[in-house]
């Protein structure tokens, strides 16, 4: 995959990874196995045994005295260290590295890659300033869904769709664009969402709408490609919703959404394993709307509030040069 090539993707949040298991990733064509060992270092090789090309995400961690580990391949038991050497049954001799290391990029939980390529834009440090003020909540939404980044980016970026792909879980009755503002690869947006009150049975079932209000006042901060944040504030709680994009392959994107917040009220603590419910179907209506839509489908209709997917789509053609920035709206 050439389109994207140099921007900082966010494998995972250290909370993804157990010790000593493997975790197959995608990104950007290339398959490669994550693990973390005993002392919580975090290594990643291709997924492609260089021997007949068994996956050595299917294999296991063989845990050493010093607290690292390698990984075994399921075929033959091969193992592997973080270099992607090995040694040959019988030669008692370790090779060369003959599969090379996907280099990351830790900055205490968060795993950072660029995917093996030139880094044409900086990994920014609001996530470390997140988690330095906010308690994190866990992580929801996390999914594969076959469709290729573009589609994926323009739907995260479509401020109309609460009302179809969201319509039974939100109820927002229509959207108000205040304000957009186009900094190039980044940039904020700022909706007024009127919502229907919801019913008691809505409520039962989703106890996180308490912390919605009757207007959901939204400020999204966009971070081209790969990062869009939702900034929450109300009486209960301040809450930071940060979303991932990670293009997987051409026809193949990964999301996945990491929660923090600042309780105000006793009331926050209570409610949040219903917010993470409540994002994780969030994101399965999004995954189930692009797993059904013809993404080379000529535009012909055109609707109030695409400044964000205008963005996307600019920015998309550009990358990684800046395209002519739009007069904030």
């Amino acid at each position: 995959m050439k389109q994207l090539q140099g921007a900082p993707w966010l494998l995972a949040h250290r909370s993804m990874l157990k010790p000593n298991k493997l975790v197959k990733i995608s990104l950007l064509g290339n398959d490669y196995v994550l693990w973390q060992n005993s002392n919580g270092v975090v290594r990643a090789l291709p997924n492609a045994c260089p021997h007949m090309g068994a996956m050595l995400s299917e294999g296991w961690c063989v845990k050493k005295p010093d607290g690292n580990s390698v990984i075994a391949c399921p075929f033959h038991a091969l193992e592997f260290d973080h270099l992607g050497c090995t040694v040959i049954p019988g030669s008692n001799k370790k090779t060369q590295s003959l599969i090379q290391p996907l280099e990351l990029i830790i900055q205490d939980n968060f795993i950072w890659s660029y995917g093996g390529y030139q880094p044409k834009i900086p990994i920014p440090n609001i996530m470390n300033e997140i988690a330095t003020e906010y308690e994190f909540i866990g992580v929801t939404g996390n999914r594969s869904i076959p469709t290729d980044i573009l589609s994926l980016l323009l739907n995260m970026h479509d401020y109309n769709h609460q009302n179809g792909t969201h319509r039974e879980l939100f109820e927002i009755e229509q959207v108000h664009m205040k304000e957009f503002i186009d900094e190039g690869l980044h940039s904020h947006a700022y909706l007024s969402q009127p919502r229907k009150k919801p019913t008691l049975s809505n409520i039962l079932k989703n106890p996180g709408l308490l912390a919605m209000p009757k207007v959901l006042e939204v400020h999204l901060e966009n971070f081209f490609p790969f990062m869009g944040l939702m900034h929450g504030e109300n009486n209960l709680l301040s809450l930071k919703e940060c979303h991932f994009y990670l293009p997987e392959n051409a026809n193949q994107s990964r999301v996945f959404v990491l929660m923090y917040m600042k309780a105000h009220s006793a009331i926050a603590h209570l409610i949040k394993g219903n917010l993470l419910k409540l994002i994780n179907v969030v994101v399965e209506q999004d995954a189930n709307i692009l797993s059904k839509i013809y993404p080379d489908t000529p535009q012909r209709i055109k609707l109030n509030n695409e400044v964000g997917m205008n963005w996307v789509r600019r920015n998309f053609e550009s990358f990684p040069s800046v395209a002519e920035q739009n007069l904030s709206q």
